[in-house]
């Protein structure tokens, strides 16, 4: 669904993802997701890992975090990440879309920057709505996009419905 990035544009963003979270941590925007200990999380698009060590934190030895990209770098620096600070919770999956978890089987959802950049973002959306258990969440960020899109785009084919704004994330409740 995503074009694969170049290894020149992947270590870029990685770069400038340090920074960005040097002045912004990762943290602040993980408090918006409300995630609790023993959760399952799935980061989809998680890049160059910027949420998995906190995330990884946040739901403890009895949650799990699912990182899925559809870059082979991406889920190699999530490997080295989860390897670096022992995080055995968790599972990165290297796909386009389809991760072949269990339905009804994630807690929450994040879609973090990456929203813009998907061919067939319905498609994702689908496959999140399938994931999620029934009280389940998608935390949404995604600054290249309008708030206005961002909220018709994330509900218009039905599956969500928007449940909170925070200072940097929509929460959208998974309709059913």
């Amino acid at each position: 669904m995503d074009k694969t990035k170049s290894n020149f544009y992947f270590k870029a963003m990685v770069l400038s993802f340090k920074l960005r979270d040097l002045l912004s941590p990762r943290e602040n925007v993980l408090k918006e997701a409300n995630i609790k200990s023993g959760f399952r999380v799935l980061d989809y698009g998680c890049g160059t890992g910027s949420y998995i060590r906190g995330t990884a934190e946040l739901v403890g030895k009895s949650g799990k975090v699912y990182a899925v990209d559809i870059h082979p770098r991406a889920i190699q620096r999530v490997a080295n990440i989860a390897s670096a600070h022992n995080l055995t919770n968790v599972e990165s999956i290297q796909t386009d879309c389809k991760t072949g978890l269990p339905g009804q089987s994630v807690d929450t959802a994040l879609l973090y920057d990456a929203f813009h950049d998907l061919s067939e973002p319905e498609k994702v959306l689908e496959e999140l709505h399938r994931l999620l258990k029934p009280n389940g969440t998608l935390s949404f960020s995604d600054h290249h996009i309008k708030e206005s899109k961002i909220i018709s785009r994330v509900t218009k084919s039905g599956l969500f419905k928007l449940s909170s704004k925070g200072k940097k994330t929509y929460t959208f409740a998974k309709e059913q």
